[in-house]
């Protein structure tokens, strides 16, 4: 699905011409190669409509590297289609195999449709219709059209996804340095994305404090989520997009007053809104 958005988001396959375009197996290593300099850009889903936040993306954007940027964001819907390497019955179907998020998107058609089938978990929906392609037995996949024709595979159902207006939230990635100087003269309007934590944030009222300094200053903000800082239960960090720039002077002043109440405040990026 992230190759299928960055189609969409390029605007068709033509605006694919003059791009290199570089596979990665996982979004840690998508996210990582932006910082390592082997590509210049990259594009990782960030939130879906049903099952919420990527945490692979938020945790490699939070704890794996300071110097990766989020530089825009695209929203694509999500169209789930039930695949095999043959056309099969729904109830010859032994396994169905997909991303966790992919399989929890679909879960009530998994659950009413194909009870007998056992669940397995993939790396990518892409990499779980190569495997249903290599696969001998009646197993089934959990993907896309392109990856379909990619491996040659048959759809035996279109649209099985819970809710017909699954949509995901994909982000653009790109160094600190050069999102910095991509940004200069792009129109709004902006949001900006950040995670903070502190040492007081066990005390009564500490995250209300937190989030007034924005709200003080009339910062909107669109989504909140907490993520565990992996050092023992009740450590958390926080993720919050809110609508304006960095560079404004309200969410300047907004994030300058939170830093007072937190160990570490970072900036994810301040990007045109999709």
């Amino acid at each position: 699905f992230t190759h299928e958005a960055l189609i969409d988001a390029s605007g068709g396959a033509a605006g694919l011409a003059g791009l290199e375009l570089v596979p990665f197996p996982t979004i840690y290593d998508s996210v990582m190669a932006v910082h390592h300099g082997d590509v210049e850009r990259s594009l990782v889903p960030i939130e879906n409509s049903l099952e919420g936040s990527v945490n692979a993306t938020l945790d490699a954007l939070a704890m794996e590297t300071e110097d990766v940027a989020i530089i825009g964001e695209t929203v694509h819907p999500i169209r789930h289609c039930l695949i095999a390497r043959t056309p099969l019955e729904l109830s010859a179907i032994e396994a169905v195999v997909s991303h966790p998020q992919a399989n929890a998107q679909c879960a009530r058609f998994i659950r009413t449709r194909l009870p007998q089938a056992r669940v397995l978990a993939g790396s990518s929906t892409a990499d779980a219709v190569r495997l249903v392609a290599e696969h001998d037995g009646p197993w089934a996949a959990l993907g896309n059209r392109l990856a379909a024709e990619r491996y040659c595979c048959e759809v035996l159902r279109a649209g099985v996804e819970d809710v017909a207006d699954n949509e995901t939230r994909f982000v653009w990635l790109g160094h600190v340095d050069a999102a910095s100087a991509d940004s200069a003269a792009t129109a709004g309007p902006w949001k900006t994305a950040i995670v903070f934590w502190g040492v007081g944030s066990e005390a009564p009222g500490w995250l209300v404090r937190c989030l007034a300094e924005l709200a003080s200053r009339d910062v909107n903000l669109t989504r909140i989520e907490s993520r565990p800082r992996k050092q023992g239960l009740g450590r958390y960090m926080f993720f919050v997009d809110f609508e304006g720039r960095a560079g404004e002077p309200q969410v300047s002043a907004g994030l300058e007053a939170l830093r007072s109440h937190v160990e570490a405040l970072r900036v994810l990026g301040s990007f045109p809104a999709a």
